[in-house]
C-alpha cells in the first residue's frame, strides 16, 4: 500500500475497524471509485450501508459496519482479466471457491466478479474481499 492509494488506505480504514469491532468507520477523502467500490461491499453483504458526508476538511463515507469482513484489501498491480480467468483469480486472492468476492472494473462500471461472469464482460481485478 502506498501512501498515494485512496482505494487502499480506505479498505485498510475498512479490515482494521472490523477487527476492533467497530460499527461505524469513516473513509476519507471520498472519491466515485470508493464509493462504487462500497456499493459491492453492500451489494455483497459486507457492510449495512453508507453514506457521503462533509466533514469539515472535505467529503468523507460514513460506513455502517456489520462484522462480516474477515479480510479486505487491493490488488496491486491491477491486473487485466477475462470472463474465464476469474476463477484463476478466485484461488489467489480468496480462501474458498464461492466464498468471498472480487471487485472489477469493467466498461459497465466496478461490480463484483459474479456480476462481471453474469454479463460476459472482462476487466481489471481492483479489490477482494471476504
Amino acid at each position: 500500500m502506498t501512501a498515494n492509494d485512496p482505494l487502499a488506505s480506505a479498505l485498510s480504514g475498512l479490515d482494521n475497524a472490523e477487527d476492533a469491532g467497530h460499527l461505524r468507520h469513516a473513509v476519507s477523502p471520498a472519491s466515485n471509485e470508493i464509493g462504487q467500490v462500497l456499493e459491492v461491499l453492500y451489494d455483497r453483504g459486507y457492510v449495512d450501508g453508507f453514506g457521503r458526508a462533509e466533514d469539515g476538511r472535505g467529503d468523507e463515507f460514513e460506513v455502517e459496519l456489520n462484522g462480516r469482513i474477515n479480510e479486505c484489501g487491493p490488488v496491486t498491480p491491477r491486473y487485466s482479466v477475462t470472463v474465464e480467468e476469474f476463477e484463476r483469480w478466485e484461488k489467489r486472492y480468496l480462501p474458498a471457491r464461492d466464498f468471498g468476492s472480487l471487485v472489477v472494473t469493467t466498461s459497465h462500471g466496478i461490480m463484483s466478479h459474479y456480476d462481471a461472469r453474469e454479463r460476459g464482460v472482462g476487466g481489471q481485478l481492483i479489490a477482494y474481499v471476504y
